[in-house]
């Protein structure tokens, strides 16, 4: 009878995925050298009959305490609209972005507010820190920096002072000694996670973990990393603008609607209280395809300007350009112009940028982007007076967008006079310090041009 060879595997040590075979390249992540062989221990299952588990407390709804989750209110109003209120003791909070838009900065600047703060940092020495701290001029006398990578060791560290918050700046440079692989792998990545949650709610310390973003957008490292945590928080912006988004996309103590807004300064991230007076006020002269359309970031609208710029191209394939706008959404607006409004394109080309760095992802600006196309395609201004917002569909047909009082509200706020949407169902209020345009499709739409 022939001997049973032990069950071999190759496991990619970057992303973990799992192969029969040996190959130079990982199919799921594209690393090359990654892949390594193991041979899996296999537990045989205990079917013994005796059941020594005991059943586990269970407790009425009812009687459930609804102040366990205590929050740490923060002086940055934008930040506790996000947050929902301030952090919440003993939760884990990843927080992630791009290299240089402001994730330290702002995590040295949460550091200030609540003492005492335990700042542990594997990419920066704490002389560096220093610096930083200096240059914003922040002195937190509560503030212990630490500079240890191993995960058990900032555990213990956490057990033992107990503060209010922990910062681990980043968790790409945490292993733990009990995972295999180097720093930044994802079983590293999983386990450090995994030992700080436990710690968050034993020490009831709040803890935030710094992650970095990859090219594609998502946090380094595993998807499962943003499931074990308690909130993921995304700062986002565009390194060369002032202005600094921040989003929530998971929240077990509050809603995932709210975006903070803020401006970087010489002394850090500073609250924007009105993003919308901020955004137009360096907007230029009345010029043609320039417009104004109102987003909205969570529950707050947001007045931007939108700009195009339509000249006849110099090759034979029309070019297509957009910044801050969705490139596919401007190849489909620009069909139906085409079409539906017979305005020759295909020997155009098309530059397409919202102003301030904001991204219009939400389908309110398309009609935005339609007038703004048609106006400089015209060569025609529209006044500075001017709002446009509603979603555009195939057939040319202009569709009403959600919370539209809110939006005309923070329109006739601005001192706008005119305002072009969607045919609404409800009757408009006739205390609106602004007139009204209901259009039916993008035909209406041009002959307002």
């Amino acid at each position: 009878m022939s001997k049973k060879t032990p069950l071999e595997i190759f496991v990619c040590q970057h992303c973990d995925a799992q192969s029969s075979k040996w190959a130079g390249r990982c199919l799921e992540c594209g690393q090359w050298g990654t892949l390594e062989k193991q041979t899996p221990t296999l537990t045989p299952l205990n079917r013994s009959t005796n059941n020594t588990y005991q059943p586990t407390a269970i407790t009425r709804l009812t009687e459930v305490d609804t102040h366990s989750a205590a929050r740490l209110p923060l002086t940055l109003n934008e930040l506790n609209r996000v947050l929902g209120g301030g952090l919440v003791k003993g939760s884990l909070t990843l927080l992630g972005g791009e290299p240089g838009i402001g994730k330290s900065t702002i995590s040295l600047q949460i550091a200030a507010l609540i003492s005492p703060t335990l700042y542990f940092s594997g990419e920066e020495s704490a002389g560096q820190i220093k610096m930083r701290a200096d240059r914003l001029g922040i002195k937190a006398p509560g503030l212990s920096l630490a500079n240890d990578t191993n995960v058990e060791t900032v555990c213990a560290t956490i057990k033992q002072h107990r503060p209010p918050l922990a910062i681990v700046d980043s968790i790409q440079t945490i292993f733990s000694a009990e995972a295999n692989g180097e720093p930044g792998n994802i079983n590293q990545i999983k386990a450090s996670t995994i030992k700080l949650l436990e710690t968050a709610k034993q020490t009831n310390t709040a803890i935030i973990i710094i992650g970095h973003v990859t090219k594609d957008g998502v946090v380094a490292g595993p998807r499962t990393l943003e499931h074990l945590v308690d909130t993921v928080l995304y700062l986002e912006g565009d390194r060369y603008h002032s202005y600094r988004i921040l989003r929530t996309v998971k929240n077990r103590f509050g809603s995932t609607d709210e975006v903070g807004i803020f401006t970087m300064e010489e002394t850090g991230l500073k609250d924007v209280s009105n993003p919308s007076a901020c955004l137009l006020a360096e907007r230029g002269d009345n010029q043609p395809g320039s417009v104004v359309t109102c987003l909205l970031e969570g529950t707050r609208p947001i007045l931007v300007e939108v700009q195009a710029l339509v000249n006849k191209t110099v090759f034979g394939y029309p070019v297509r350009k957009a910044s801050g706008f969705d490139l596919n959404r401007l190849h489909v607006l620009s069909a139906v112009l085409q079409k539906r409004a017979g305005l020759n394109l295909s020997q155009s080309d098309i530059h397409l940028n919202v102003v301030g760095g904001i991204r219009a992802d939400e389908p309110a600006a398309d009609l935005a982007v339609c007038l703004a196309i048609a106006s400089a395609y015209k060569d025609k201004a529209l006044g500075k007076d001017l709002v446009v917002f509603g979603e555009v569909g195939l057939g040319g047909e202009v569709r009403t967008v959600t919370q539209t009082e809110k939006r005309i509200k923070e329109c006739a706020t601005l001192g706008m006079k005119r305002l072009i949407l969607g045919q609404n169902r409800t009757e408009p209020n006739k205390k609106q310090e602004i007139t009204l345009l209901p259009i039916k499709n993008i035909q209406e739409l041009i002959r307002h041009t």
